[in-house]
């Protein structure tokens, strides 16, 4: 029986799709869930699998722009149980060199003019060959360059980072944070964390609930700008920026007031996942109402992050560095991170981000506000 695989619908939104790549040649024997064949769209890439076990007949090429609904190939169950490798095996018998006879260098000898010069000509003419200099103009390479289209993603991209910079009255304010007692829990807790939950504890779930907390107290930093109407959220998406291969995406976690560390770290698990195996989906990026952007694992010190329309603000959280500071009049070691808030200033003045980004910052030095809010 064949099975035809044709492109699933990604999003409302989306009508085409580009053929990004081909996993499996044409004719190969593949297993159910094996990955065949990967599409591009404007938004995001998706990974296409085998439905059951069969012979794979591609029906489109690279870089093909085809429709929702076209037909990409199919599978031939029939062929589920043939043998995957059908090609014969090269002679095993060993094949003997034939013998190379020994070639034994003849002198060669001149019997041109040339082979009667006297030995002062010769000496002569060995002196000048000695004596002559080489150019000493270098060389230069002008190198090579390569062409490389833009992917459908990348497009999307730039035009969105333009479109912010000429439609949004972006500013950014900036805090630092003494990143100590969420050290000393990670380092007291991880382990039996670990074991409770199956995931990993690590930063970006203090984050995400300091963030919820502060969107609760400055409602604007949670809306958006409609024509001439500002848009309050009742709800909490927070989108994290993760850096793929193809792109900046930005997978949404729903309902962030209401989630545990755990669900928080465990979803973030999810996506980081899904980022690498390509298979982060349309509806993983939709609804999200505020993002945390994290340039510290690049090693970034500082940086002003760009909006994600329609959303008004951004957190930039950076590396972690120990540094110099004074607490209570003495000068101590700590480990700090600059914090950055992007913000659109025609809907959130700077009042409520200043006051947002010292209320992220004390719910992190102070752990247990974040704790009693749960």
């Amino acid at each position: 029986m064949k099975i035809e695989i044709k492109v699933p619908s990604v999003g409302e939104s989306v009508t085409e799709v580009t053929v990004a790549r081909i996993l499996k040649e044409n004719g190969a024997l593949v297993q159910k869930n094996e990955d065949l064949i990967e599409l591009e769209t404007d938004k995001v890439n998706q990974v296409i699998t085998a439905p059951e076990s069969g012979q794979w007949i591609a029906e489109v090429k690279i870089q093909d722009r085809i429709t929702i609904g076209h037909l990409l190939g199919t599978i031939d169950t029939d062929k589920a149980t043939a043998s995957k490798d059908t090609s014969q095996k090269p002679s095993e018998k060993a094949v003997v060199a034939a013998p190379i006879s020994p070639q034994i260098a003849q002198p060669a000898f001149e019997t041109t003019e040339k082979a009667r010069k006297s030995e002062e000509q010769y000496l002569q003419t060995l002196g000048k060959k000695q004596t002559s200099i080489p150019s000493s103009t270098p060389k230069v390479s002008l190198g090579s360059e390569k062409r490389v289209k833009m992917s459908g993603l990348r497009k999307t991209i730039a035009q969105r980072l333009v479109e912010v910079k000429n439609t949004t009255a972006m500013l950014t304010t900036f805090n630092e944070v003494d990143m100590s007692q969420i050290i000393a829990i990670r380092g007291q807790e991880k382990e039996g964390f670990e074991k409770l939950y199956g995931v990993k504890l690590g930063f970006l779930s203090f984050f995400v609930r300091a963030c919820s907390s502060a969107l609760k107290k400055f409602p604007e930093v949670n809306a958006y700008l409609e024509g001439d109407e500002m848009v309050y959220h009742d709800h909490q998406h927070i989108g994290i920026a993760v850096s793929t291969d193809k792109g900046l995406l930005v997978p949404v976690l729903r309902g962030c007031e209401e989630l545990t560390f755990a669900q928080i770290e465990g979803s973030v698990a999810d996506f980081a996942k899904k980022a690498r195996d390509g298979k982060i989906g349309i509806q993983d990026l939709q609804g999200g109402t505020f993002t945390i952007t994290n340039g510290g694992v690049f090693g970034s010190l500082l940086s002003t992050p760009i909006l994600n329309p329609p959303q008004s603000a951004i957190l930039g959280m950076h590396k972690i560095l120990e540094r110099a500071v004074v607490v209570e009049g003495q000068i101590v070691i700590r480990p700090m991170m600059y914090l950055a808030l992007s913000y659109d200033h025609r809907i959130i003045d700077g009042k409520e981000a200043v006051g947002f980004l010292v209320h992220v910052k004390e719910c992190l030095e102070n752990p247990s506000k974040l704790l009693l809010q749960s």
